[in-house]
């Protein structure tokens, strides 16, 4: 068995919590850690054939739309737990609104303060949110996770406002 890549081991934790389809996987991913660690449709649907193939997941039952469930095997599960066990290497931000502002120089003045704009929105928005999450944990983990998440909508919207408007 090959080593998992981190997207595989978040897949197999999802399906700790009972058979998910490729579509409910990834709003799963993206409500349980997507304010950390984005998993795309096509990355879960790459990911998941793969996974088949070594024996950790199983093809469960049939959905409508001919959607297929998948099932965590014993074998998964062990896969999954050697995962969360070793060492997790250094963190990469991976921002598609940093990497904008990176190269923001580029764009009119009108549009880096659109992006700027837009974005206070969404963070703003995100800020609610785990603030809300961090509050209604009961799990200590999940409400550090959440916390650490607000923590991050926090310093992205003091980001943005440093950003001068002119």
């Amino acid at each position: 068995m090959s080593e998992l890549n981190a997207t595989a081991a978040a897949l197999l934790g999802l399906l700790h919590d009972g058979p998910k389809t490729g579509g409910q996987l990834v709003t799963a991913a993206g409500e349980r850690f997507g304010a950390f660690f984005s998993v795309t449709r096509s990355q879960v649907y790459r990911e998941l054939p793969a996974l088949a193939e070594q024996g950790l997941l199983k093809l469960g039952k049939q959905g409508p739309r001919s959607s297929q469930q998948y099932v965590i095997t014993a074998a998964g599960k062990k896969a999954f737990k050697t995962w969360l066990t070793t060492e997790p290497g250094p963190d990469h931000l991976r921002s598609p609104l940093i990497l904008r502002l990176v190269h923001a120089s580029s764009l009119t003045p009108k549009q880096r303060a659109g992006l700027v704009e837009s974005a206070k929105v969404v963070y703003g928005a995100e800020q609610e949110t785990h603030r809300s999450a961090a509050k209604s944990a009961e799990d200590p983990y999940a409400k550090a996770v959440a916390e650490f998440a607000l923590a991050h909508a926090k310093a992205v919207l003091k980001l943005l406002e440093s950003i001068p408007t002119s």
